[in-house]
């Protein structure tokens, strides 16, 4: 018999739907409210009055006065609101920095105002809600969930809290699930993340954990530790597991890797949030792309990635994008940030509604020759050579090699195998042919003598792990960048004896 909680969750599943279908079904219009109340709040701060909020009237009239920028060009209005003043980029004081680390201006403070932390609690929780509603599947509300996340111990600068998003979202938790959620506050305060790690698996090892939640490449130490002590697929230690909650990377690398440790296939929800917003979640089953969240606080432009270096680049709206095209997406927010590359890029799947899938980092590319390979091809190709093969994936990183030793330069793709390809010839054949398929550059760079074919660097098994340890990013909300366009993270990784 399904719980009192199971229960109800059902029609208010249904209610959030019917909320959901709305706006969905109205998506100019209801980008245009969004927009137009931003602008009027945020008339009388500092930003506002430098960039001359009184006078926008239309999104041309935005355009116009308020350039793209990246958090290196928003700083200073950044600094002044992090050193206490009020009415800077939103009206009053944040609430909370999540602090992130930043790859060239140190620690990054990302404003989380009253207006916008609703937000990522509430899409959060809309993405299970829409999962039962699709499904009528219930029965894990009784269950254990846990989530794999950042320390919820907060710092306070100048009155204001901050620590990571994930720490910071860890308060909001509904009294509904606290009963329900793992690990222990004590457990999730540990800062080392292999400590931690551990203290998960004692804690949870012989509970009824029906929700698992985390980045798929820390998930995944998770279960391995998990069956080194059990010595059985996480399937069998938790026979009601049936939901696997992930975002920050893309899952398709790790899926084959994934079943073969719970043993079995389980349903997923994939996420996307970020300290400047919660974007979008997946909100169907059968559907490929993430239904954008437009109802949000959050103004969504887009700029084509490929002229996104040029001058005044060409901005647009959700109105106007086009499926399969490689974006990157500007965002204002009721957390004060305006016109804000958040560095991501991302290809709609669907127009009714709008639905993304996050196609890479616009800084994380490959384009030593001008090629211009980004995340989602690369992840293609690998999902392509070993989809119907035993092989399986643990992490991967590509590189150009720009003066090798002989012969001409080329990709070297550092993989770090579960289960290595028994032709690697073959493996590197079709990695191959399916890049020329996806990118005609790469593809004429092979064809004119440029480039040479692609080159496999097989990683020991547990040398990203150490690598990531190295640098102090183990754990947390911290990942591999697929793709690089220098030799930093390469050369790194050779310093760790893997094989050549």
């Amino acid at each position: 018999m399904p719980s009192v909680k199971a229960a109800l969750s059902k029609p208010f599943a249904s209610l959030i739907a019917k909320r959901i279908r709305k706006w969905a079904s109205k998506p100019v219009e209801t980008q245009n409210k969004v927009f137009q109340s931003l602008i009027i709040e945020a008339k009388e701060t500092v930003f506002g009055k430098d960039h001359n909020f009184g006078t926008i009237k239309t999104y041309e009239d935005f355009k116009a006065q308020v350039p793209i920028r990246d958090y290196e060009e928003l700083k200073p209005y950044v600094e002044r609101v992090v050193a206490g003043e009020k009415d800077i980029l939103w009206k009053g004081k944040p609430v909370y920095f999540a602090k992130t680390s930043g790859t060239t201006s140190g620690a990054k403070y990302i404003p989380i105002t009253k207006e916008s932390m609703p937000t990522h609690v509430e899409a959060a929780r809309n993405a299970i809600l829409l999962y039962i509603h699709e499904t009528g599947n219930a029965k894990f509300v009784d269950g254990k969930m846990i989530f794999l996340q950042g320390s919820p111990i907060l710092e306070e600068k100048n009155g204001i809290k901050l620590g990571r998003l994930s720490g910071i979202v860890a308060h909001y938790v509904p009294k509904y699930l606290q009963k329900n959620r793992m690990p222990t506050l004590e457990t999730n305060c540990i800062e080392d993340w292999e400590t931690k790690v551990n203290a998960i698996v004692d804690e949870t090892e012989d509970e009824n954990m029906t929700v698992i939640s985390g980045i798929p490449s820390w998930v995944q130490m998770y279960f391995e530790k998990l069956i080194e002590k059990k010595n059985k697929k996480v399937g069998d230690i938790f026979k009601n597991f049936n939901l696997f909650i992930f975002g920050g990377v893309n899952y398709e690398p790790y899926r084959a890797k994934f079943e073969n440790l719970i043993g079995r296939k389980v349903d997923s929800i994939e996420l996307y949030p970020a300290s400047e917003g919660f974007f979008a979640f997946q909100d169907k089953q059968d559907e490929k792309g993430m239904l954008l969240q437009l109802n949000s606080g959050i103004f969504y432009e887009f700029v084509e990635a490929e002229h996104f270096f040029e001058d005044n680049p060409k901005r647009i709206t959700i109105k106007d994008v086009k499926l399969g095209l490689n974006y990157v997406m500007i965002i204002s927010t009721t957390a004060g940030l305006w016109a804000y590359n958040i560095g991501d890029t991302v290809e709609f799947t669907s127009l009714t509604p709008y639905r993304v899938i996050v196609s890479g980092r616009i800084k994380h590319f490959i384009s030593a020759f001008g090629e211009h390979v980004i995340g989602k091809e690369v992840e293609q190709a690998l999902r392509e050579a070993t989809e119907n093969t035993p092989i399986s994936v643990n992490e991967f990183t590509v590189a150009p090699q720009i003066n090798p030793k002989e012969g001409l330069p080329y990709h070297e793709w550092f993989v770090e195998f579960e289960n290595e390809p028994e032709d690697e010839l073959k493996f590197i054949k079709d990695l191959e042919e399916s890049l020329q398929k996806q990118n005609s550059y790469y593809l004429d760079l092979i064809v004119g003598k440029v480039l040479r074919p692609l080159k496999v660097t097989k990683v020991k098994k547990g040398g990203f792990q150490t690598y990531m340890k190295s640098i102090g990013k183990l754990g947390g909300q911290n990942k591999i960048p697929r793709l690089s366009n220098d030799r930093k993270i390469a050369d790194k990784i050779y310093e760790f004896q893997l094989t050549k």
